[in-house]
């Protein structure tokens, strides 16, 4: 049934098929590998597949993996304009999916239902359809989103990934559009808005949560991205 959420697992025997609603399958535990529309590859945690409507697709997975499922009659404007098929998702997602799961396994609830799917959606509508990263980049993306309040020099997000500091730097900039070091003040600084509006912390504790010690230079940095102090961010 279309527009709603569910957990499933695929077996190790490819079947295919095609539907005439949009399917979007978000790995919560293990792989998925995935034939549509001429493209083949794995979808692991923390990406999103996309099948749209009419699409002949295929799957297998190991038993023991679980996915999020969604059924949809419609995509956010991101998803339907775009050709991207994986891409990955942001953590606030990720950790919806993990609520999901809890709750559909829980026990039924229609409204609870209907609302994670509304929300679900509205998620989705947010992300940035970067596409399916390397999974050394990855490696070093969920670093950087783990320690965010560590220093973070290149050599040791290069070390995390696995590579040279100029393989690492090159190979970043091409899966992100970004050189590692806008990417770190780019997460930075949203988190430091998010903070700021939505939490009660002071102005100083919110530096030190996104890696400054010096408020002088994280209120710097911070005018320098939003055109405004953090004074009259949290006002």
């Amino acid at each position: 049934m279309p527009n709603t959420l569910s957990i499933r697992s695929y077996s190790r025997q490819k079947m295919q098929h095609s539907h005439s609603y949009h399917q979007l399958v978000l790995p919560l535990r293990g792989v998925i590998n995935i034939e549509v529309n001429g493209y083949r590859g794995k979808v692991t945690p923390g990406e999103c597949l996309v099948i749209k409507a009419g699409s002949t697709h295929g799957f297998t997975a190991d038993t023991e993996a679980r996915f999020v499922v969604a059924d949809m009659d419609e995509l956010p404007e991101n998803i339907s304009c775009s050709n991207t098929i994986v891409f990955s998702i942001t953590q606030p997602l990720s950790h919806f999916l993990r609520f999901v799961e809890s709750q559909l396994e829980y026990q039924i609830n229609k409204n609870l239902e209907q609302l994670s799917y509304h929300l679900f959606f509205e998620m989705l509508g947010e992300q940035r359809l970067f596409k399916q990263f390397d999974h050394r980049i990855r490696e070093a993306v969920e670093y950087i989103e783990a320690h965010i309040t560590d220093e973070l020099p290149i050599n040791e997000l290069a070390r995390v990934a696995c590579l040279s500091p100029t393989q690492f730097k090159k190979l970043f900039k091409e899966q992100t559009g970004l050189t590692a070091i806008q990417y770190i003040i780019k997460f930075r600084m949203e988190k430091a808005q998010a903070l700021l509006i939505h939490t009660d912390y002071p102005n100083q504790i919110v530096a030190e949560k996104v890696g400054y010690n010096d408020y002088s230079a994280f209120s710097r940095r911070f005018s320098q991205y939003f055109g405004l102090p953090p004074s009259k961010i949290s006002c």
